[in-house]
């Protein structure tokens, strides 16, 4: 039975830059579903917000535009510790040798995107995800402290006496998973977007982790704010492809097949809003003029200017038949990220002992219900630090046992139902995007959130079976708890529309899930703005 110091779920940025920190106190266990960096973080392009030029830019502004962003469900006290820290989170990135865009001068290159009032976008060209992940995984594969378990699954975390001491592990190709034990366990799993039949998520984005939290008894917050990016690339029966909002931080447009500009009529800072009134925009003018598409047209702007700072995108379009310096092109929102998740302090702890979690499974309060554009990179290494100061400060970390323990519960010994996991998973993507995509009504939630329970007898419960299977159970498992505490949300806030319900409440609170509970809860946040 493999015993770790640290056990991270994860191979992302997240869970990378804990790993680093941690690999100086103890073993360090990776678990990554797929191949080692196979994350939505490699598939980045905008780059990290954070302030660098303390002439045009104050963290004071950055903390504002973080909180108007998310309309009101932010906690400021994360704001403030999150977007603070974010300088130093990204000098510890240029130690450790991820090559941020510079100008001619040596000044970074700093890009604007929506909801942004300054330009404190770092990025590497138009991959800066992957810039990011490669130089963490590089790093973190040399560390001798640090083990990567690849193409393992984790499909349940395993309690010992009510604390967290490791989690259940598929080898791959198995359906039989093992105990793998730990003195703490970090998520770092990433979201939920292939709840949805169209996402800019990678595959491996199953809503695992807080899945997993919620079965061992977490609380999970705000799960019904789901973003979701206005700009991906338009292309009938393929995935797919995220267009960079650094694009329209640049001089991109959104128009109308007859080349009219719209977004102006929703919004002042047109092509410069937050995330979810540009994609309700496109929504809006889609459904209003029975479109299947609208497009993007940065052609006005130098096309050297465009391809040197967008050569992925331009090369990508450009495979796909489309001049990106010459011509608009074919655009439509899909779901991107998942605003709420495991409830965790500033230290990253959930409600768990022994169990942290950070990045995007993770529900720190940065985000409110819509997170401002490029601030998801910065969550993930702020908080990876935090976890690590945390844990350096603690004297003594609980032992665990290293030995099976005596049985496995009724649950755990179910074998897994024979179904078609292919069309159950299609078939709920299909519902979610219907019921619970960008805008929603109550009607369609009711019988969405029934229908998602009703699936469990169906699908059963089971630590037995394969990945596929287990990623069926954790989508199932989260469609729930989002339908309903969407349900219980009767306003519009964020990310979160309900044409039944178009205002918004005078009272800020999180929506809180847990397992024991008879469904969701409203908890007020005290010091919102």
């Amino acid at each position: 039975m493999p015993f770790f110091d640290f056990l991270i779920i994860g191979s992302g940025a997240a869970g990378l830059g804990t790993a680093l920190g941690l690999s100086r106190l103890g073993r360090v266990g990776i678990v990554s579903k797929g191949r080692a960096g196979d994350s939505a973080s490699d598939w980045a392009q905008g780059g990290i917000a954070a302030v660098m030029d303390m002439d045009h830019d104050s963290i004071a502004l950055h903390i504002e535009d973080t909180l108007g962003a998310g309309a009101g469900l932010c906690h400021p006290q994360s704001v403030r510790q999150i977007v603070g820290r974010g300088p130093e989170a990204v000098r510890q990135l240029i130690d450790w040798g991820v090559p941020f865009d510079r100008q001619t001068d040596g000044n970074w290159h700093l890009t604007r995107e929506g909801g942004h009032r300054a330009r404190r976008v770092l990025h590497s060209a138009d991959t800066t995800g992957h810039a990011i992940e490669s130089t963490l995984l590089r790093r973190a594969l040399a560390e001798p402290a640090v083990q990567m378990a690849e193409e393992h699954y984790a499909s349940d975390l395993w309690l010992n006496a009510g604390r967290c001491a490791g989690a259940w592990v598929l080898a791959p190709g198995g359906d039989h998973p093992e105990l793998w034990t730990a003195r703490v366990v970090i998520l770092a799993s990433g979201g939920a977007g292939q709840l949805y039949l169209h996402t800019s998520n990678p595959l491996v984005a199953t809503g695992d982790g807080i899945a997993l939290a919620y079965r061992a008894g977490a609380e999970i917050a705000n799960l019904e704010f789901i973003q979701f990016h206005p700009t991906t690339l338009y292309r009938p029966g393929s995935a797919p492809f995220l267009l960079s909002e650094a694009l329209r931080g640049e001089g991109a447009l959104l128009r109308l097949p007859d080349g009219s500009a719209f977004l102006e009529h929703y919004d002042p800072r047109a092509e410069l809003a937050p995330r979810d009134i540009v994609a309700r925009a496109i929504d809006a003018e889609m459904k209003q003029h029975h479109l299947d598409h609208v497009t993007l047209d940065i052609s006005a702007q130098p096309s050297t200017l465009v391809q040197q700072h967008f050569p992925a995108i331009s090369a990508y379009c450009r495979a796909q038949g489309y001049d990106l310096t010459r011509e608009p092109i074919p655009v439509v929102p899909a779901a991107h990220y998942t605003c709420g998740g495991v409830v965790v302090d500033a230290a990253g702890r959930s409600t768990i002992p022994g169990l942290y979690a950070v990045g995007e499974v993770s529900s720190t309060g940065l985000h409110g219900a819509n997170r401002l554009a490029s601030n998801s990179l910065l969550e993930c290494m702020v908080g990876a630090a935090a976890i690590v100061a945390d844990l350096e400060g603690q004297s003594h970390l609980p032992d665990c046992p290293r030995q099976m323990p005596g049985q496995l519960t009724e649950q755990s010994a179910t074998t897994a139902p024979e179904i078609d996991i292919a069309v159950l998973r299609q078939a709920l993507q299909a519902g979610m995007w219907q019921a619970a995509g960008i805008i929603r009504n109550d009607e369609g939630l009711r019988s969405a959130s029934a229908h998602w329970h009703e699936l469990t007898a169906r699908i059963g419960d089971s630590l037995y079976g394969p990945r596929s299977y287990q990623e069926l159970r954790n989508l199932r498992q989260c469609a729930e708890i989002l339908t309903r505490s969407a349900l219980l949300r009767e306003e519009s806030r964020g990310c979160h529309f309900n044409s039944d319900h178009p205002q918004l409440r005078s009272v800020a609170a999180d929506s809180i899930s847990q397992r024991d509970q008879q469904g969701p809860v409203l908890r007020p946040i005290p010091d919102a703005i």
